[in-house]
């Protein structure tokens, strides 16, 4: 069974991401490709497809959505899961009292729930290292109020990742997740 991975990621954090799911797919027995969604115009001849994306401002990355839009099709009529990077610091709860993950879900979830129906959505984790940082972005990053409330780090959970991707592997194989 052959599997797509396909990403958006602006600093690496979600590729990272990207690339330990293929990783535990490959490790399942899946064919697996990842790929960015900014290098591949056409999604087919995979029989399942991860699609993820950074998040900013509760919105994917630009080139995810276009991937979507573009194979909107293809994706709905395979077994797809969407997953998300985003949220940093260890926080299990915002001031709130509200699941920090829960709370970083990208507007995307919702709308692309209605049309690809999705066995599943996941928001992760991501990563800040404010020397990496470039362009517009690192003269906002560098602004004292903004600065000082990022916290820098990688916080992925890698366990969390893998244990999404195992379970997965394991709704491929069951039969009803053939196309």
């Amino acid at each position: 069974m052959k599997v797509m991975v396909a990403y958006a990621s602006k600093y690496g954090a979600t590729q990272g991401i990207a690339q330990r799911l293929g990783k535990v797919l490959d490790e399942c027995g899946y064919e697996v490709d990842v790929v960015k969604c900014a290098d591949i115009d056409r999604a087919s001849g995979y029989d399942a497809y991860l699609v993820g994306s950074a998040t900013y401002e509760f919105n994917w990355r630009k080139d995810a959505r276009r991937f979507v839009e573009r194979n909107e099709a293809e994706l709905s009529a395979h077994p797809l899961w969407l997953f998300s990077s985003g949220p940093l610091g260890t926080e299990q709860v915002d001031k709130d009292g509200k699941d920090v993950l829960e709370g970083a879900r990208p507007k995307q979830f919702a709308e692309y729930s209605d049309t690809l129906h999705p066995r599943g959505m996941q928001v992760f984790r991501g990563a800040y290292d404010p020397d990496k940082i470039r362009g517009a972005d690192r003269i906002i990053a560098w602004m004292p109020a903004i600065r000082d409330i990022l916290p820098k780090g990688d916080f992925r959970e890698w366990s969390a990742i893998d244990a999404w991707g195992k379970s997965i592997a394991d709704d491929l194989q069951s039969a009803d997740a053939r196309p």
